[in-house]
């Protein structure tokens, strides 16, 4: 875990801002999150809502928080313009796969998470 509490502050609050976020409480206290971002599709021609985070305490599970953050987040999207919401899944995260399904998500397995990091990342950068 790289992430700090400076670094989510700067970020999440600074400017530019790069995410933004859902609380779900119930009553005072949190019990989950959704943090999000838009992104754009050139195919679509409209932004993206994209998903990055989605969390429930799991004492909070199965009570409809998820929902709650779900349809807010939707909520978001259609108010901004967004031609569709994405996000991703662990494939062994079957409870999950099983909610998403619930609630009409397709899952789009032709494709394939990519990804640089580290040293691949910088040495690509630094390339001419």
């Amino acid at each position: 875990m790289e992430a700090t509490a400076e670094r989510i502050r700067r970020h999440g609050f600074g400017r530019p801002r790069y995410f933004e976020t859902l609380i779900c409480r119930r009553g005072r206290t949190p019990i989950g999150f959704a943090l999000y971002y838009f992104t754009y599709s050139t195919f679509l021609g409209r932004p993206t809502l994209y998903l990055e985070d989605l969390f429930v305490l799991a004492e909070a599970r199965g009570n409809g928080a998820g929902r709650a953050l779900l349809r807010a987040l939707a909520k978001v999207a259609v108010r901004r313009g967004c031609g569709r919401m994405e996000w991703t899944v662990l494939d062994w995260n079957t409870p999950s796969i099983r909610f998403y399904r619930k609630l009409g998500a397709k899952l789009r397995r032709e494709w394939i998470l990519t990804r640089l990091t580290g040293a691949p990342l910088r040495r690509l950068a630094r390339a001419r």
